[in-house]
């Protein structure tokens, strides 16, 4: 009995096997294996099936893709690439660079700041002192999943949020953000770092969200510093100083869906 060859299947039996395999897997592993593969596998048809599939998009048509695979890709990697965005696990994952006054804590909304806030599974925020206090985390986006070729060429759109507010109405308090595209060697290439907002005593007490998108920044970025913190202005004992959480870095397939400035990438 003659052994089969999958490659005499139909290319389109081929290309429906081929949207049920990992995304990576096909890039890595099967796109070497023979011409009609790679041939195959470079088929905008074929990243066009797996965003359907993975529920990307909608139907066929319902977005202006200007390169599918790319697209996908920023797509399966996007999330929050900040941990513990919303103190659930105290301070952990975050560096405390400034531990001014009685220090950073870790607080439970009150029921009102729960009503308030824009999603009521936020249950927790960080509090800052009468003294400065600031914390960071560095995001390496190569660890993260990305790859060189798409952070230099196609330059996706890099999403920062932030959500801050008073501890009180009774005391004024100061807010600051900071957060530098860095190199390999950690030389800034794009930042963003408004001035420092300051908060009158007796406020409003709402939280605020402050939110900031990088663009065409220049090739070579491969990590995030994202740093922010703050202190009260009346020099209170205690935790009545700026209140942040639900803080997020992620990069955008919003790019995806207009020309590019410089072509596209390819993931390999």
């Amino acid at each position: 009995m003659a052994q089969e060859n999958i490659n005499e299947l139909p290319e389109n039996i081929l290309l429906e096997v081929f949207t049920h395999v990992p995304a990576r897997q096909l890039l890595l592993c099967c796109r070497l294996v023979c011409s009609l593969w790679r041939d195959l596998i470079d088929l905008v048809t074929l990243w066009k099936r797996k965003c359907l599939q993975d529920g990307y998009v909608v139907q066929e048509g319902d977005q202006p893709v200007t390169d599918w695979k790319v697209f996908y890709f920023l797509c399966a990697l996007q999330r929050n690439l900040l941990s513990n965005p919303c103190a659930e696990e105290g301070l952990a994952s975050w560096k405390i660079d400034k531990n001014g006054g009685d220090k950073w804590k870790v607080e439970t909304m009150p029921r009102e700041y729960v009503k308030e806030f824009h999603n009521d599974q936020v249950k927790k925020y960080f509090a800052t002192s009468y003294e400065l206090c600031l914390k960071s985390q560095l995001v390496d986006l190569i660890a993260e999943g990305y790859w060189e070729e798409l952070l230099d060429q196609y330059r996706p759109d890099i999403v920062v949020k932030d959500w801050f507010a008073p501890r009180g109405r009774e005391c004024g308090c100061i807010y600051r953000l900071r957060v530098h595209l860095t190199s390999a060697d950690y030389i800034t290439l794009a930042s963003f770092e408004p001035p420092p907002i300051t908060i009158p005593q007796w406020n409003d007490s709402k939280w605020t969200e402050v939110s900031h998108t990088f663009s065409d920044y220049p090739p070579g970025v491969r990590h995030i510093l994202f740093q922010h913190g703050g202190q009260d202005t009346m020099y209170w004992a205690g935790w009545f100083g700026a209140c942040m959480t639900n803080s997020s870095v992620a990069v955008s397939p919003r790019k995806a869906l207009r020309p590019a400035s410089e072509g596209t990438a390819h993931p390999v």
